[in-house]
């Protein structure tokens, strides 16, 4: 007699035991899973291998992310082109020429107030000297080894300054091969962002979620990105004429710092402050390092405290320790490109694997404010302070007006007035 069905071999059994148990880890089942500490760690160990690999290929990905970014950037400029009868093929190459004519002239910038840093050195060997001197004698004082002393005087000579930034000047080749990747990637992903809006309708019907996820996301780090350009651009320049004012050299170069590191969160700030409060020092004492400082913690707080919260609003959704570990760990895997670009990218990782999911949507406030994690805070802050207010009330006692007060008192307690009152 024949059957329509074979018998489950064992290692039928077995796959699909294995696969039950996969499903369950993946799905969230309590019935055949791998315990919670396999899970994770697993998916520590697959975090690390990629970033491994990104950071194997960041020759490559550094310009190539550069370049979406800049491309979601320059998106509605384009749409906007084509709405006005501009061709396509014109409107794309135009943008992507004009993007990229803006980068290469920063860079020509950075490249030229290098060169001009690089030759002002000399002039403050001596400066250098003292403060080698200074910090040889601090350092002695505090029982530390003659090696680490040498060390450390060594990295105040300018000579190794000098050659730290002939080292990045090397790098020129580098630089240009990456402008290179940069304009070949702009047009051609301007050119394949045409067909945006037909993929996306394709995806759509298939995967909604993603598709929400990723348009959120290209809205919110186009407001993040121009918006913070915007500030940047005036950040800088504030910081450059307050440096031509006080008389510190390479005012110019310390600007283009100032701009670069406005992107940086949290760190930033200290990384621009640092040299220009040192030449101040250098060249005017500890008035204009004081007076360094103190402009600079002005247009930093303003800007960063005051304005850009409100222009960005929450275009950003993370939390700043998450923000500050994000800058971390992509300068760490993709070099300076990635500190910059550190709230995008950590966005668009946000954006896939937690946004695009809705098993994983719960851990959005984990990862930063919510609105509705923020008016929950603002409810909650509204309520402490009414009970606040009347536990006070309650403890309170009543006033006192005097003798009448008092008699009312009296009435009260004995239900009559005594003898003297009758």
């Amino acid at each position: 007699m024949s059957t329509d069905s074979a018998a489950p071999t064992p290692s039928s059994v077995a796959t699909s035991r294995r696969d039950g148990a996969i499903a369950g880890a993946v799905h969230g089942g309590s019935s055949e899973r791998y315990p919670r500490a396999t899970f994770i760690l697993l998916c520590l160990a697959a975090a690390t291998v990629a970033a491994i690999g990104i950071s194997a290929l960041r020759g490559i990905l550094a310009p190539t992310l550069l370049t979406l970014v800049l491309t979601i950037c320059a998106a509605p400029v384009r749409a906007w082109l084509s709405a006005r009868g501009v061709p396509r093929g014109i409107a794309t190459t135009a943008i992507a020429l004009v993007v990229f004519g803006v980068l290469a002239a920063f860079a020509y910038a950075i490249l030229v107030a290098l060169i001009q840093f690089t030759a002002m050195l000399p002039t403050y060997s001596e400066q250098f000297a003292q403060i080698g001197s200074s910090i040889a004698r601090w350092l002695e004082g505090l029982g530390i080894g003659q090696a680490q002393i040498q060390a450390a005087v060594a990295a105040a000579d300018p000579r190794n300054v000098v050659a730290t930034v002939v080292d990045v000047l090397g790098g020129v080749a580098n630089l240009a091969a990456a402008l290179v990747i940069v304009l070949t990637m702009m047009i051609l992903m301007a050119a394949d962002s045409s067909y945006g809006r037909v993929i996306f309708g394709q995806l759509g019907a298939a995967n909604p979620d993603l598709i929400a996820a990723v348009t959120q996301y290209t809205s919110n780090v186009r407001r993040y990105m121009v918006m913070t350009t915007l500030l940047g651009i005036g950040q800088g320049t504030l910081n450059t004429l307050a440096l031509v004012v006080l008389g510190v050299p390479a005012a110019l170069l310390w600007g283009l710092l100032a701009f670069l590191c406005s992107y940086i969160p949290n760190v930033g700030y200290f990384v621009a402050l640092v040299p220009p409060l040192l030449f101040g020092f250098l060249v005017g004492g500890w008035s204009t390092g004081i007076a360094v400082l103190v402009v600079y913690a002005v247009i930093n707080a303003v800007v960063q405290s005051i304005i850009q919260p409100r222009v960005v609003g929450q275009a950003v959704s993370l939390s700043q320790t998450l923000t500050l570990f994000s800058v971390l760990f992509w300068a760490v895997v993709i070099g300076p490109i990635g500190a910059i670009l550190a709230v995008p990218l950590t966005l668009l990782a946000k954006a896939v694997l937690v946004d695009a999911d809705p098993r994983a949507r719960h851990w959005q406030p984990a990862l930063g404010p919510t609105a509705e994690t923020r008016a929950l805070l603002k409810a909650e802050i509204a309520q402490e302070r009414a009970d606040r207010k009347a536990t006070s009330a309650a403890v309170e006692p009543p006033p006192v007006d005097g003798a009448g007060s008092g008699t009312a008192a009296q009435v009260h307690r004995t239900g009559s007035l005594g003898p003297d009152h009758r």
